[in-house]
């Protein structure tokens, strides 16, 4: 089950970077946009719908942390969630600043055009232009705000983790200080249980050499009244 779940953070963090690189070059592509607002406006659609998948591999990511049943594993897992979170808030960023510099290239061109034409259409063209990069600026605040939403959501998990591991430290310390207090005890048994074993050592020899001394002299007074002229 395990090795399942690892096979699927691994895929998940490849789609989590094949949608990131393909966001940059969609943002790149904006910078370069020359027009019409038509261009702008499919370029940035498909920017927010990678926007919404990065969004989705993320949050799968973040899922796949909780399931882990290592403690290391799943702090990898969350520390490599918020790094791609912080790198989807600086695509947003540069997503909007984009679009900015994009709305001013077409504002001049169409402002040249106003100029050397003086063609209503254009005009037209350039508020439904400049309608169109707002609402886009609406879109990119509101997902800036989401993730906004997310790493805060994010923080406090990680306080709750941290907290988790202050309480395991703890509990680690107070059982090793009781390991430490059950290792002077045996200690303290074992030259108990060395010194009795001495003692027990001498009490034989005493009684032993007590016991020969009797039977000698038993002997003795046998001998004595038994073989006096001996």
């Amino acid at each position: 089950m395990a090795s399942s779940l690892d096979v699927h953070v691994r895929i998940c963090g490849q789609e989590i970077i094949k949608y990131d690189l393909e966001i940059k070059a969609l943002i790149q592509d904006i910078r370069e946009c020359p027009g019409p607002q038509s261009a702008l406006m499919e370029l940035n659609a498909q920017v927010k719908e990678k926007f919404n998948q990065l969004r989705l591999r993320i949050q799968d990511l973040e899922q796949m942390s909780r399931e882990q049943d290592k403690e290391t594993d799943r702090l990898t897992i969350q520390t490599e969630t918020e790094s791609q979170r912080r790198q989807m808030l600086s695509n947003q960023t540069a997503w909007r600043k984009a679009n900015l510099a994009c709305k001013l290239a077409i504002d001049n061109m169409e402002m040249d055009e106003l100029l050397h034409r003086g063609e209503s259409p254009t005009t037209r063209q350039r508020k439904a232009t400049k309608e169109s990069l707002v609402q886009t600026s609406s879109d990119i605040t509101e997902s800036l705000m989401s993730i906004s939403r997310m790493m805060s959501e994010q923080v406090m998990q990680s306080e709750d983790t941290i907290g988790t591991l202050a309480t395991s430290s703890r509990t680690v310390q107070e059982t090793n200080e009781e390991f430490k207090s059950m290792t002077g005890t045996i200690h303290l048994g074992r030259k108990l249980i060395l010194k009795y074993n001495r003692r027990e050592l001498t009490d034989k020899l005493l009684i032993f050499l007590a016991l020969a001394l009797f039977l000698a002299t038993v002997l003795y007074i046998l001998k004595k009244r038994l073989f006096p002229f001996i």
